[in-house]
């Protein structure tokens, strides 16, 4: 039993166990990135399995296949939920903008508009896994750390078009403008510290719209970044401050939206633990390893902001070469990617249901929850904001 458009294209089926207790979501993700010049890339949109989000979905189903042959299990207390989830790159943000809007969407990342659309009231605890490269782990699965949340920017730069050779001068140049806002966020960089690691990046989706005319609509996707909330809004309001300083160079305007983006990862030791076991039974307790709690990969995962508000596990397996999000990055270890963590995760829903759910249970009840759904709504909701800035 299942149910289809989710957040327009996420999915959600059951297993259920013999007996009543908790659910236990195992999670992949329907998500790739732009990458051309990957080997793999879709010719026409540039789309890439560069980040391993095939692997996520391999898993899950590798779980359900093991989990589907305990379905009305006396042995299974509680129930398993199947999850697939779209848009975790949280990429293409104009047309996300669009669709939100639109009403399409209320949040704009998979596992947020999950949560706000109910789609985890169901849900206890979560698990899924990431791929890593071997550039970036030496052991076969990794534990622990943490990731950067963030913020996602979609800025318009507006100007007044005019002929490019004839009468510059009466135009309002939306491109300068941009230039001015990016070179003053990058003197900016001096003023983050190091241990924050705070990130200010973005991309020019669109320079203007004719080599003959003054540009005079010029727009940015960006980011920041940071290990915390408070950190994240220093440096948020410091990109703001930079975005209207180019505006206001050049008597522009500019109209900045900022989406609330995702939130560090926490990860449940407990659960940590039982997956760890199960992992070493796989691949030998010496292709493991447990990284410190403040262990920051730079990188964020809407996983982060479910953390928030239930037991989670998030774990590492190292099977791929190359850069993540790059040309190189290949899956290389099909078994390493994909069977073997559908295996510990599988073997890690068993120990949680099985003995009356008494793991479960136990992590529940020592695992409070860092904010309820509502307050975690309201945290969201008050991160969304648009302004527009008329540089005079």
């Amino acid at each position: 039993p299942h149910e289809t458009g989710i957040a327009l294209t996420g999915m959600k089926g059951y297993i259920r166990g013999g007996q009543p207790g908790p659910t236990v979501a195992v999670i992949g993700e329907l998500d790739s990135l732009r990458v051309p010049g990957h080997p793999h890339a879709n010719p026409d949109t540039g789309a890439a399995h560069a980040c391993g989000h095939n692997c996520q979905i391999g898993m899950m189903l590798g779980a359900a296949v093991g989990l589907k042959m305990l379905e009305g299990h006396e042995a299974l207390a509680g129930n398993v939920a199947l999850m697939a989830l779209p848009a975790e790159e949280f990429i293409d943000v104009q047309d996300r903008w669009k669709m939100h809007q639109e009403g399409k969407l209320g949040f704009m990342a998979g596992k947020q508009e999950f949560i706000r659309l109910g789609a985890f009231d169901d849900v206890d605890m979560a698990m899924m896994m990431h791929t890593a490269s071997q550039s970036a782990e030496e052991a076969k699965f990794a534990f622990g750390g943490t990731s950067n949340g963030h913020v996602v920017k979609y800025v318009r730069f507006i100007g007044k078009s005019a002929h490019a050779g004839g009468a510059p001068y009466e135009g309002v140049n939306a491109l300068q403008a941009a230039m001015v806002a990016l070179n003053a966020l990058n003197t900016q960089r001096e003023t983050l510290r190091n241990e924050d690691t705070a990130r200010l990046h973005g991309i020019m989706t669109s320079g203007g719209a004719s080599v003959n005319a003054v540009p005079a609509d010029v727009r940015y996707e960006g980011r920041v970044r940071g290990r915390n909330i408070e950190v994240i809004t220093d440096a948020n309001m410091k990109m703001d401050r930079c975005l209207r300083a180019g505006a206001l160079a050049m008597g522009a305007k500019v109209n900045i939206v900022t989406m609330p983006g995702y939130l560090p990862m926490i990860n449940n030791v407990p659960m940590m633990d039982l997956m760890k076991h199960n992992a070493a039974s796989i691949v030998g307790e010496q292709n493991l390893v447990t990284h410190d709690v403040t262990r920051n990969r730079g990188g964020s995962t809407d996983m982060g902001d479910l953390s928030h508000i239930m037991p989670v596990v998030h774990p590492y397996t190292t099977a791929a070469t190359g850069s993540g999000h790059g040309t190189d990055y290949l899956i290389e270890d099909y078994v390493q990617a994909v069977v073997n963590p559908a295996k510990a995760m599988a073997m890690t829903v068993i120990d949680l249901l099985t003995g009356q759910s008494e793991k479960a249970k136990g992590i529940i009840e020592t695992s409070p929850p860092q904010m309820s759904k509502q307050q975690y709504l309201d945290l969201q909701d008050g991160r969304l904001v648009e302004e527009l800035y008329e540089g005079r």
